[in-house]
């Protein structure tokens, strides 16, 4: 068996978190994806990045990589999953005035091929439905560049407002 090693390193992500309170969310997630503010953990643990923020759309890129497979050869479905769960939250939280924040309710996941590290970097694009005083919802797909759809998902936000 050949073994392989995975790096990782991070910023902490309170830090991160305190950077953002006092920004609305769409500005605090256009400082992410520009890279005025770090990475959180989770994206730099399994490789996707957000590229596009407006108000009520988030769109994320992922590379596949064999680090995240499961013993059957194929790229773990959590890790898709993680792509979705940020960037449908991020499309949530981009409606959100500062201070306030959100938290996944639910989150449905429907795959429709499997990811590997020979897939093509893959765009998840999610768009916000509705946004109201406590409940946000949201729509994604993942696709790759010639438009196959490889996963679809929606999501249900908890509204956290102080």
């Amino acid at each position: 068996m050949t073994e392989r090693q995975r790096t990782v390193t991070w910023t902490d992500p309170m830090e991160i978190a305190a950077a953002g309170r006092g920004a609305a969310g769409v500005d605090f997630l256009r400082a992410l994806a520009d890279g005025k503010l770090p990475a959180p953990p989770i994206a730099l643990l399994l490789g996707f990045r957000p590229v596009q923020i407006g108000d009520g759309h988030a769109v994320f890129e992922y590379e596949p990589d064999e680090s995240h497979y499961n013993p059957i050869g194929t790229v773990h479905g959590g890790v898709a999953a993680s792509v979705f769960d940020a960037a449908l939250g991020c499309a949530v939280h981009s409606k959100l005035p500062a201070g306030v924040g959100y938290t996944t309710l639910e989150l449905h996941t429907n795959f429709i091929r499997p990811i590997v590290r020979d897939t093509p970097k893959l765009r998840c694009e999610a768009t916000a439905i509705h946004v109201g005083r406590t409940v946000g919802t949201a729509e994604a797909t993942l696709k790759d560049a010639t438009g196959k759809l490889y996963a679809h998902a929606t999501a249900t936000q908890l509204i956290l407002r102080p």
